[in-house]
């Protein structure tokens, strides 16, 4: 079992930055994937970024693609999502999850979530 909680979301104006941290615990925190996906209000959950579990490799979102950075710290069991020029269609909850194997865009592949953090832009 992983136990995933987010945190870091927040008001933020059109053009600012966010950073969103998903602190884990439970099991060797190096073998998951971590992904990042994103609710905006009466639309469906969408992926935003992946990364493996050694950190080297990443896919994000068109969306996102040159605006946000996923990263991780697998010594203290926490990825996170740098958010930058946020724009008012970034306005969603956003969740943490995991999955064991290779990093994925796919929702339905991961086991583990987050309660998810709410991040609002303002025009």
């Amino acid at each position: 079992q992983v136990q995933l909680v987010e945190s870091g979301g927040g008001l933020v104006q059109a053009g600012g930055s966010l950073r969103l941290s998903c602190a884990a615990s439970g099991r060797t925190f190096s073998n998951y994937a971590m992904g990042w996906f994103r609710q905006a209000p009466g639309k469906e959950r969408v992926f935003v970024a992946t990364i493996s579990g050694s950190g080297l490799s990443t896919l994000y979102a068109d969306s996102v693609k040159g605006r946000f950075t996923i990263s991780r710290d697998n010594a203290k069991s926490t990825v996170y999502l740098l958010m930058n020029s946020l724009q008012p269609e970034d306005t969603a909850v956003y969740y943490c999850a995991a999955k064991g194997g290779s990093l994925s865009r796919y929702e339905r592949l991961y086991v583990y979530w987050g309660q998810g953090t709410q991040v609002t832009v303002s025009s």
